[in-house]
């Protein structure tokens, strides 16, 4: 070869050579105000396509040519960006920055709106600040979690909400990690009382309508994860309303931080709004503590403890309710006697001991037990009679109306069930560059005693029902006295990987769960994966895309099964054949962040499909849910859920939820939808303050979902269905701030210098006093044909609240 073509191959490898070496690195370390590391901030050069990713530690690395200046851009949605521009790069640098949240520069009250931040996971994060705002007959957590897409609630009465077509034991609700148990004897929304969740003591939110990873137990529908906080020095606050009351004091001393709640509530003057003229004696409280202690080294140990009391005594007198329409109007009167006395007694304790083995693994143990005595009992007598007011009884119009039904009920009942369960845990986590794993095991005893003795008699016109001419038959009955002792295993492994990969960053978890029950000697088994994708060019948007494998566990109500013993009785036995449920989740969303008159929104939307096999086929009345105890149908639940979140108002947290479903059972051969399903659900959440007045504020939750489909009693599930009236509810409340740190009225006494802030309030529930229809009564004529009287919820009322912060 000539010397030429050896001299440019010399000197092309030397200028590529000098061109490498010119490549310098600036790195270091983003963290948040708290000095936690913050994964996924955009690190880039200004009018350059140059940029990159933080990790999981926060750490970034971005290669640059020498220059006499650059300016480096930071940014990460919900923070304010971070500008810094350096001089004279010509070597690797390290530049640490420390980010600040986006905040309004309005605060109400105590509420102070944040940024609104990317989601990378298949749970939301919820600001807390918002549980001081809503204004809800149930009030706490579950208000909140009910106005968001995909969840509905069609009854103010109570906390329960259904997700994408679930029943309420679908959802699974974890405090620091421990898995929460519900009442089962409860019936009614107006026996239930308080919550678990104390929503003064509430750390953070996060909750999941579907795709959620491994590391969350075997339920098909929704995850709802709490944790309590740690004060960092003295807090108090007290609450008191016509409702009840709440107070909390929080402390932290060094290493030793608490937070005790109390709470009572009584639905007296609510309960008084319905049909029914009654003595309510509702009467439920509540007392949980959160404490812990740091160790020597990077160990800390916690115990969280509870006891609930929540007891409802009710003596009707009379009942009037009128409906129908205008050319066919109905009326119902009932005379009572008799009384309901119901007791939910409830005790959990969990102790633990988390740390740091090295900086990138973690370990933690914990050991819980709750206990639930639960006493439902009930002798009521009825004599009513049904009415046309729009016939007389020679068929024309009249003034007292053609007697449609008239008769007599009795319905008894000496319910107890006493729960117990306890458990053993262990979790652990370990920093990998990129990849965190976690895992954990759980060894869960279950012991349950059931003792039921329920019945109802009918008499219709002189006829007890049902009627066949011959004997006395108790129109519903049913009986029960079992006794269990199981065990549960179940254990977790899981990877979130993060890289930068299609010029962005993607988050991918896989995970598989496992469990085994010994009372069907059932193992199940299920992998969960989810990705979720940031463009770096434009980090507004967000995709995300999560399928698995989600098994309902059955616990006690899925498996008992109503047989006839000899003597013709309703009696319980209890399924050793019975499988879990199973929902095989596909879920596929994304977020677009943006700003509207310089304000930040976030506008979510997600695609759904779940489909179900070996389910266990419900009815629902008020809240009770009563099961068939055979796995004997199979399914699906689709649909879209829309969500836009924003400073609608500018300093407050707003959103609108809008969702469309469609689900489907066959049983027997039938199609027929789910007991939850709704074709639409709208819900919302508004905050506004008066301009000039930022001490008087306002907020408004609204409702409005498709009625749920329901059926006459004592028929079979495939036996048709109708569907009630739409849940229609909108309720509103006024806080006005007569103390506050933002101005010093405090000095005109020694007694109002001992408060941070004093609010007092209005709440108006059901503004437009609509009558929304909660299940129905049924009136059975002689020839067994029933009417349908429904029964209302709450009506229009006033509730006067005040707090104080100390």
């Amino acid at each position: 070869m000539p010397k030429r073509f050896y001299t440019i191959i010399f000197f092309s490898l030397l200028c590529l050579s000098n061109a490498i070496a010119q490549v310098v690195t600036i790195s270091g370390t983003i963290t948040d105000f708290d000095g936690k590391p913050m994964d996924g901030v955009v690190v880039g050069v200004q009018n350059s396509s140059n940029s990159t990713f933080s990790n999981s530690k926060g750490q970034y690395g971005l290669r640059i040519t020498p220059s006499d200046s650059i300016r480096l851009v930071f940014n990460y949605m919900g923070y304010l960006p971070y500008e810094t521009v350096l001089n004279g790069v010509k070597a690797d640098r390290k530049l640490d920055v420390m980010m600040r949240e986006r905040s309004s520069d309005t605060q109400l009250g105590e509420v102070v709106v944040k940024g609104i931040r990317s989601q990378t996971d298949m749970v939301d994060k919820i600001d807390v600040s918002t549980l001081k705002a809503i204004t809800s007959p149930s009030g706490g957590v579950e208000s909140i979690i009910a106005t968001g897409a995909g969840v509905s609630t069609t009854n103010e009465m109570s906390s329960q909400y259904s997700v994408r077509g679930g029943s309420y034991d679908e959802n699974i609700v974890y405090v620091n990690g421990i898995e929460i148990y519900r009442p089962l004897l409860i019936r009614a929304g107006q026996q239930e009382g308080l919550s678990f969740l104390n929503p003064d003591m509430v750390g953070s939110i996060g909750f999941s309508t579907g795709g959620y990873d491994a590391h969350y137990g075997d339920k098909m529908s929704s995850v709802l994860d709490i944790t309590y906080r740690k004060p960092v020095g003295f807090e108090a606050s007290a609450t008191a309303s016509m409702m009840g009351a709440s107070a909390y004091v929080g402390t932290g001393i060094k290493r030793f931080t608490q937070i005790t709640g109390i709470r009572y509530k009584t639905t007296k003057m609510l309960l008084g709004t319905q049909d029914t003229d009654a003595e309510y004696e509702p009467s439920f409280l509540d007392l949980q503590t959160y404490m812990t202690y740091a160790l020597s080294g990077n160990w800390e140990v916690s115990f969280l403890g509870n006891y609930s009391r929540n007891q409802y005594k009710f003596t009707p007198k009379t009942r009037e309710t009128t409906y129908g329409t205008l050319e066919n109007t109905k009326n119902f009167k009932v005379w009572f006697d008799g009384w309901e006395d119901d007791i939910f007694l409830t005790y959990f304790g969990a102790a633990s001991i988390k740390g740091k083995i090295s900086d990138k693994l973690e370990v933690g143990l914990t050991a819980s037990a709750f206990s639930s005595d639960e006493r439902e009992r009930y002798d009521i007598n009825g004599e009513y009679q049904l009415t046309d007011d729009n016939l007389n009884a020679g068929g024309g119009q009249g003034e007292t109306g053609t007697l449609v039904g008239v008769g007599t009920y009795f319905e008894h009942a000496r319910n107890n069930l006493k729960v117990n369960v306890m458990n053993i845990g262990h979790t652990g986590s370990l920093d990998l560059t990129n990849h965190k794993v976690k895992w954990g095991f759980t060894f869960q005893k279950e012991d349950i005693d059931d003792l039921i003795k329920e019945f109802e008699l009918r008499d219709s016109a002189g006829y007890s029902l049902p009627y066949d001419g011959k004997i006395v038959n108790v129109f519903s009955g049913l009986m029960s006295d079992n006794k269990t002792s199981t065990t549960r295993t179940s254990g977790y492994l899981m990877d979130t990987y993060r890289f930068n990969a299609l010029n962005g960053r993607v988050t991918l978890t896989a995970g598989v769960r496992g469990s085994y029950w010994s009372f069907n000697k059932e193992f199940i088994f299920s992998p969960r994966a989810s990705i979720a994708y940031v463009p770096l060019e434009d980090s507004r948007y967000t995709l995300r895309f999560a399928t698995g494998v989600y098994y309902q566990a059955p616990f006690y109500k899925e498996f008992q099964k109503v047989v006839e013993d000899e003597d013709g009785n309703s009696v319980i036995e209890l399924n050793k054949d019975i499988k879990s449920q199973k929902s095989v989740h596909f879920v596929l969303g994304g977020d677009y962040n943006f700003k509207a008159a310089e304000r930040p929104f976030k506008f979510t939307t997600e695609l759904y499909y779940k489909k179900l096999s070996d389910l266990i086929p419900y009815t629902v009345d008020n809240v009770k849910i009563r099961y068939a105890g055979r796995n004997m149908a199979s399914g699906y639940a689709m649909g879209v859920d829309m969500k836009l979140f924003g400073e609608f108002v500018k300093g407050t947290d707003n959103w609108v939820s809008l969702s469309f479903m469609k689900t489907n059972q066959k049983i027997n051969g039938t199609n027929v939808p789910l007991p939850t399903d709704q074709l639409y659900n709208l819900s919302l959440f508004f905050q506004d303050y008066f301009m000039g007045h930022d001490r008087l504020k306002a907020n408004i939750q609204g409702h409005l979902s498709q009625g749920l489909p329901t059926r006459a009693p004592q028929k079979s599930y495939d036996s048709g269905f109708f569907r009630t009236p739409a849940y229609r509810r909108l309720d509103i409340g006024f806080s006005w701030q007569l103390l506050g740190e933002n101005f010093d009225v405090r000095h005109r006494s020694a007694f109002a210098g001992a408060f941070k802030n004093v609010w007092i309030g209005l709440d108006v529930f059901n503004l437009f006093d609509i009558k929304n229809t909660n299940s129905y009564y049924w009136v059975t004529d002689i020839f067994n044909q029933q009417y349908s009287v429904p029964n209302y919820l709450t009506g229009r009322q006033l509730n006067f609240r005040i707090i104080a912060d100390f």
